[in-house]
């Protein structure tokens, strides 16, 4: 059995691969600082698996103790999720978002050499693409400047990873340029749940919609998109995480031809914030109070994806609508809501 390190395994993307790995037969072990996240995630998914995973409390940018765990454990491959990610937040506080992901990013590749684990997955994002030139991106769309220091810090990060692989024989990698994730595994046992105040739209959405926000705000209403705010590519976790799934057993199987390749993982439907609205509104009989507010700095217009390639190589699509992403993400609402914080 192949031992996989998920980094930021109690994430929200993290917890949801570490289960989907689990169910296609792979051992996990998971770090996590936990600076956004709670180990209840580990418990969440022995509930959902049956597997007690094994989890590190270590900050990747100590790279002493990243090395221990290299040490102690028989590495065939890693998921690298382990990153701050709010766009807000890293433009006001950019050297934060440039030392913490650059540098645990650093730590792993460190590690990778010198403990030779040759297998990467690395979490990107479609804001590597700025506001792109052309809809939809796809993997050759020509990268526009950043527009938040969080989306530099995926941009640098893949050029560190190429670089890397390029002088270190042996090591391949998959750069996962995936757009908006939502939705909760189908048990309703295990979801979005940040310690810090979530800024994605879905869980602001069926937060507002259980009584713990006062509004929904949209951030701006006069883009040129066809209803005025931001489109955006939203895909299910479960389907998110699959695809992680499939890309590492691609570098197992030694089927990549070259040191490093990169996948767009999307539904290839933009959805605007209001039509997200609006699904969610339908699916849940629940009206939501919501509010249209300024444009919010660092956010693109419009961005979503052509997922081609991914279909095509991976063998990988994603099965869940934007309906069935609202569904998830509204069980797993009510159900956390039933649950007393730890």
């Amino acid at each position: 059995m192949k031992k996989i390190l998920v980094t930021g395994g109690c994430g929200y993307i993290g917890s949801h691969t570490v289960i989907d790995l689990i169910d296609n037969g792979f051992e996990v072990v998971s770090v996590d600082n936990n600076s956004n996240s709670s180990l209840r995630a580990i418990e969440q998914i022995r509930e959902v698996t049956g597997v007690q995973v094994k989890n590190y409390t270590v900050d990747l940018t100590d790279l002493e103790k990243t090395k221990r765990i290299f040490s102690n454990e028989n590495i065939d491959g890693i998921i690298h999720f382990a990153a701050l990610k709010f766009v807000g937040e890293s433009v006001e506080k950019p050297l934060l978002y440039f030392q913490n992901n650059l540098n645990s990013l650093m730590n792993i590749m460190h590690c990778m050499s010198e403990f030779n684990v040759p297998n990467l997955i690395f979490s990107s994002s479609c804001s590597v693409y700025g506001n792109a030139d052309e809809l939809p991106v796809t993997e050759s769309t020509i990268f526009k400047d950043a527009e938040s220091p969080y989306a530099r810090t995926k941009q640098m990060g893949e050029h560190m990873i190429t670089d890397f692989a390029k002088a270190e024989k042996g090591i391949q990698a998959i750069l996962l340029r995936y757009f908006n994730p939502a939705g909760a595994h189908e048990s309703g046992l295990i979801g979005e749940s940040p310690i810090n105040k979530a800024s994605n739209l879905i869980p602001v959405i069926t937060e507002t919609a259980i009584g713990n926000r006062d509004k929904v705000t949209v951030f701006g209403d006069t883009y040129e998109t066809r209803d005025g705010s931001c489109v955006r590519d939203y895909i299910h976790v479960m389907d998110l995480a699959n695809a992680h799934t499939k890309a590492l057993q691609r570098l197992l199987d030694k089927k990549q031809e070259v040191p490093v390749d990169v996948f767009n993982l999307g539904i290839g439907n933009g959805v605007t914030v209001l039509e997200a609205i609006k699904s969610f509104e339908k699916v849940s009989g629940e009206k939501l109070n919501y509010t249209i507010g300024d444009r919010r700095a660092g956010d693109v217009v419009a961005i979503y994806s052509d997922m081609e390639k991914a279909t095509n190589v991976l063998k990988w699509k994603p099965n869940r609508t934007i309906d069935e992403i609202m569904q998830t993400a509204w069980k797993w609402e009510q159900a956390r809501s039933e649950v007393p914080a730890l």
